[in-house]
């Protein structure tokens, strides 16, 4: 992990960069278009995005302007999204696929995951899923806030293995058991809401070890996943935190420190809980 376009390789050998940028939240307009160009110009060569945010429009032109002013080409990218609940099914999941790229204007994702594993509904989605990567129309697929049993309940009829479950991780939700498994099962995790939207950086203990390396708390975090060995795509619309966030590439943390943040954990979510969420 040497810069911003250092990459974990997936399962099937395809290559995602460790780093990305998440919209979640952000509306289309010229702040989403603006974030989108900033962290493309500034190095950052993923996006994650989902047919929910309501944002793929804005997105797709702030990578098409990106390139433009740029010269990188579409393969130097790694676009993620993800189907919602009410499109869960092999007809619907193959015609959210269509739409997603439609909005985003691009002619294939590089990942393209189950957004929440609704009961009953995530195993026909799978095999939409299984299909658009057999035919080469996506690079990769995978979940999104999967469980253990979730995974063991996919995998028991799938065909192939999810690549990547993004779920959320920060140091008070570390997840460890779930980490374990797909580590296990070489199914990549990437964090979402890695700064568990704000309220870690106000905490003492993580502002002694940024004050040690002159990085912020939210380098420090981002610093922790990458050395978890955990994808990360942090949220941002201003520039200036969007070039911050990226800058946790030339500082390692101690054994002491990881251990440190890791005894953070309360299981605390900010986001809904898989198994207790009104899909």
């Amino acid at each position: 992990m040497k810069n911003l376009q250092s990459r974990a390789v997936l399962n099937n050998g395809v290559e995602m960069p460790w780093f990305g940028l998440g919209v979640f939240k952000v509306e289309e307009g010229q702040e989403l278009v603006d974030a989108v160009k900033t962290a493309i110009k500034h190095g950052y060569r993923s996006i994650d995005t989902a047919a929910i945010y309501g944002n793929e429009t804005g997105v797709g032109q702030g990578i098409r302007e990106a390139m433009e002013e740029t010269g990188i080409t579409r393969k130097d990218l790694f676009i993620t999204s993800k189907v919602w609940n009410s499109e869960l099914g092999y007809e619907k999941t193959i015609a959210a696929y269509e739409e997603s790229l439609s909005k985003l204007g691009l002619d294939y994702l590089d990942l393209f995951l189950i957004h929440w594993p609704v009961e009953g509904k995530y195993k026909e989605a799978w095999r939409a899923l299984e299909t658009l990567y057999k035919e080469g129309r996506v690079k990769a697929i995978g979940v999104s806030n999967f469980q253990i049993h979730h995974l063991k309940d996919l995998m028991e009829d799938a065909e192939i293995k999810p690549m990547v479950n993004q779920v959320e991780y920060h140091p008070r939700l570390t997840q460890n058991e779930l980490k374990a498994f797909c580590r296990e099962n070489n199914i990549q995790l990437e964090a979402w809401s890695p700064l568990m939207q704000g309220q870690l950086l106000d905490n003492e203990e993580l502002q002694q070890i940024a004050n040690k390396y002159g990085k912020t708390i939210a380098q420090v975090i981002l610093r922790w996943d990458l050395q978890n060995g955990v994808i990360t795509i942090p949220k941002s619309t201003k520039a200036h935190r969007i070039v911050e966030n990226a800058d946790v590439f030339e500082f390692e943390l101690s054994e002491e420190e990881m251990q440190l943040i890791e005894s953070l954990n309360q299981n605390h979510r900010v986001g809904p809980d898989p198994d207790n969420f009104d899909f």
